[in-house]
């Protein structure tokens, strides 16, 4: 899939980047507090990592949040949580109309996480790993105080291939998983999956985090495919060599993020399970939606402290 390529920059005209070549017109947007509305919904693993890091950086009172409810049509994601299902700040019911009031006859999906511009309420970008580059790259002059330093200079190398991994083999992996058409294609997803996951369980025995002592974006990255893999991704989507909290360092790495604040309280597991049991008719017809498994033990001591 395509994302709108514009980008909300701390400089006029920076980090223009058409990358799909398309006709879409390429723009900057200035970084201005109070202008923009990060819609993303809660239960989208892509639009929880802009949650998160949002909540990381304290940005909450500079770019407000939409909260889409946990389904949708083929139209767009809704927002049925809000009173009369309609968002306060931009007055739509559904995401497709930021959409339309930028490109009348927009030809992609409607997809969270989206920036929008309030006083036009036209979207401003929808391409989720910018978007959560630029919150910490761009608006740094708006982060608290004691911000974590997501993108450390000393590790970037590292941490870029680190995270390409993680998206190619892991993120997308569990879809490759699930959408599978062919038993071939199954397997080799599923075994590309689990050998991913092996290295991460390597990788977090002797180090706390992905890149050593702190959380970096890549944290963030992985821990939102971690949180849905057991609710949903090890039956729904046929991931089930083994559950998340059979994997000693990466459950408690999980619980050691989903216990830091601005992780676990982003994160809604009955949300999370609706979207994926009720929208993919397709894999789960009878859209009837689990009751486990029991989540209370995300709570659990995880003792990663030691490392």
């Amino acid at each position: 899939m395509n994302y709108i390529p514009d980008r909300i920059t701390a400089e006029p005209g920076r980090g223009q980047d058409p990358r799909d070549g398309e006709s879409l017109d390429v723009q900057t947007w200035p970084v201005e507090p109070g202008r923009y509305r990060l819609v993303a919904a809660k239960a989208c693993p892509w639009a929880n990592r802009s949650i998160i890091v949002r909540s990381l950086l304290g940005l909450e009172d500079v770019i407000s949040l939409g909260l889409p409810g946990p389904t949708h049509d083929a139209r767009s994601w809704t927002f049925d949580l809000d009173e009369g299902g309609v968002d306060p700040v931009l007055g739509y019911e559904r995401l497709q109309e930021a959409y339309f009031a930028r490109y009348a006859d927009y030809p992609r999906g409607i997809t969270v996480p989206a920036m929008v511009d309030i006083p036009t309420k036209a979207v401003v970008t929808n391409d989720f790993p910018w978007i959560t580059h630029d919150l910490y790259f761009e608006w740094r002059d708006h982060h608290r105080p004691d911000a974590p330093n997501l993108w450390p200079d000393d590790v970037r190398d590292e941490m870029e291939t680190v995270m390409k991994r993680v998206f190619t083999e892991v993120n997308n992996g569990v879809y490759r998983c699930g959408f599978a058409g062919s038993q071939e294609a199954y397997e080799d997803a599923y075994d590309r999956l689990f050998t991913a996951l092996d290295w991460l369980e390597e990788r977090l025995t002797d180090r706390r985090y992905l890149m050593g002592e702190a959380i970096t974006e890549a944290d963030i990255r992985l821990f939102t495919t971690l949180a849905r893999f057991d609710p949903v991704y090890h039956g729904h989507f046929k991931c089930n060599r083994n559950k998340l909290t059979e994997m000693p360092a990466l459950w408690g790495y999980a619980r050691d993020l989903f216990q830091t604040p601005g992780f676990g309280e982003t994160i809604d597991f009955d949300q999370i399970k609706r979207h994926y049991y009720v929208v993919h008719e397709d894999i789960n017809p009878t859209g009837v939606v689990p009751k486990g498994p029991d989540l209370a033990n995300w709570h659990s001591p995880h003792g990663r402290e030691k490392l």
